[in-house]
């Protein structure tokens, strides 16, 4: 879950010239995730408008896996919209015929853009900054799509560990997207050096950065869910191989 927001050169001047009075991104959005259910046509999305005095535009699109702007498979509509001063709206992601093609074995991943555009502004030297927030879109096809039982068992419980030299390799056996936000040793010390956050594409395998000696035999993986929750999988190792173990992991949410 990634939430990127764009820093552009007017504000690093800004940082330079010391001034502090930067106001928060004006357009909120609901989330910090997209999950597209293929069964449906679209999904919709809230946004706000968090300023009480001014009206701002919203500008929404969709980037590829290379951060490349996208007009299909899926859309965003409107693609720029007016907000008047603490109103709220919605944003869809419509899917268009060419969805059809994508592999609907497992899932594709895509990057929602919501760009903010203040209204302009009057005073003379003034400084404007808009903000945009970039996060996760994944596309699931209908046949993938969970039910109650499986969200009762998390995908993600289903992830294995196995040593590769000083490293463990994530290997993620599902045809869904896993981000990992965290690994420690144990719940209770601190981040493993190292470490960075990883996305790992389903039926592939990623290595973890920090070295199976910092991580040890019961490791700690943190992961982010539909939700934008943070839930932790505990592994037990054997030889050169660990797996969840579901009852610890459940028992510890």
């Amino acid at each position: 879950m990634t939430l990127d927001v764009r820093v552009t050169p007017l504000m690093l001047v800004a940082f330079m010239l010391g001034l502090q009075d930067y106001a928060h991104a004006a357009i909120g959005l609901d989330r910090t995730r997209v999950v597209f259910d293929g069964s449906k046509e679209a999904v919709s999305l809230n946004i706000t408008n968090n300023n009480t005095q001014l009206p701002y535009l919203a500008q929404g699109w969709i980037e590829d896996e290379q951060g490349n702007k996208i007009t299909t498979p899926l859309v965003v509509l409107p693609p720029v919209q007016r907000l008047e001063p603490g109103k709220r709206s919605q944003i869809k992601v419509q899917a268009l015929p060419a969805v059809k093609a994508l592999p609907q074995g497992r899932e594709t991943v895509y990057y929602f853009n919501l760009r903010e555009i203040p209204p302009r502004s009057e005073k003379a030297n003034s400084l404007q900054i808009a903000l945009q927030t970039r996060i996760k879109l994944f596309y699931r096809p209908a046949s993938i799509v969970p039910g109650q039982q499986e969200q009762a068992d998390p995908w993600q419980q289903q992830l294995t560990l196995t040593r590769e030299g000083e490293h463990y390799l994530v290997n993620n056996p599902t045809p869904y997207y896993v981000t990992l936000i965290d690994a420690r040793r144990t719940k209770a010390d601190q981040t493993a050096a190292d470490f960075e956050p990883l996305m790992v594409a389903p039926n592939t395998s990623s290595t973890l950065g920090p070295t199976v000696a910092a991580l040890g035999t019961t490791p700690v993986l943190t992961y982010v869910n539909d939700y934008g929750g943070r839930p932790t999988l505990l592994f037990k190792c054997s030889g050169n191989t660990c797996q969840v173990d579901v009852k610890a992991s459940q028992a510890n949410e």
